[in-house]
């Protein structure tokens, strides 16, 4: 290398990318398209395949910031402990759809960790449905609350419109809700009011920031620039 030759700024911060479960969700290139972004912003970025290395707390102790993409699946105790112990001294812990929000399902340690649990995305009326993924898919809108339009994750981002599942979700007054969406009440549901559920939240876990956000169920969601940038602003605001 000639001594010209131009270098890449040292990393000032360390990314670890979890990855794995429910392959509907694609982990591996929904993962993908977002490592060139953390690389860009200054993060040495590893990957793996499993939630174990949750449970190496020297590795974990030196991690700014975990971006888990997680769908269903299982967690060891002494992975859950340490990623537990990792986020509340100060390891940001960030995600979107059933990366985060639908993980680990018979975890209650780790839901409320997270403070938020997919239960439901209900789906088009019966006489629609093809038998697919699409019998999921409804146009919804996600809407900033007050403190969202003030939060540095979503300040200025304007109402979201997608057609895709729309998360319902179970959650606790520990979350800070950044946006929301309401599930209309339609001829064929057992529900008689609207329910409106959290849509982006974050939560302060000890040292460590939260973040999750419930659109992006497939790449063509995660490709809107409004959630591509709400995800990327998200997984920054949570790194330490």
């Amino acid at each position: 290398m000639s001594d010209d030759a131009p270098t890449q700024p040292p990393a000032s911060r360390r990314a670890l990318v979890v990855r794995g479960g429910w392959i509907g969700h694609a982990p591996v290139e929904a993962s993908d398209s977002f490592l060139p972004f953390l690389r860009e912003q200054g993060f040495d970025v590893t990957v793996e395949d499993s939630p174990e290395v949750y449970a190496d707390a020297e590795r974990m102790a030196a991690t700014d910031l975990v971006v888990q993409c997680v769908t269903m699946s299982e967690i060891s105790k002494a992975a859950l402990a340490g990623l537990m112990a990792a986020v509340e001294a100060g390891t940001g812990l960030g995600g979107w759809h059933g990366g985060i929000a639908d993980s680990y399902r018979n975890s209650a340690a780790y839901l409320h960790l997270v403070g938020g649990q997919f239960a439901e995305h209900p789906g088009k009326a019966l006489e629609e449905r093809l038998g697919d993924a699409s019998d999921n898919f409804v146009p919804y809108t996600v809407e900033l609350t007050e403190a969202g339009r003030e939060h540095p994750v979503t300040a200025g981002l304007g109402t979201l419109s997608l057609t895709t599942e729309q998360y319902w979700v179970l959650t606790d007054d520990y979350v800070d809700v950044l946006a929301t969406t309401t599930q209309a009440v339609r001829p064929w549901d057992p529900w008689t009011r609207p329910v409106t559920s959290p849509a982006v939240w974050t939560r302060q876990w000890g040292k460590g920031r939260i973040f999750v956000a419930t659109p992006g169920h497939s790449m063509d969601v995660l490709d809107q620039p409004e959630v591509r940038g709400l995800v990327e602003r998200g997984l920054l605001w949570a790194a330490r």
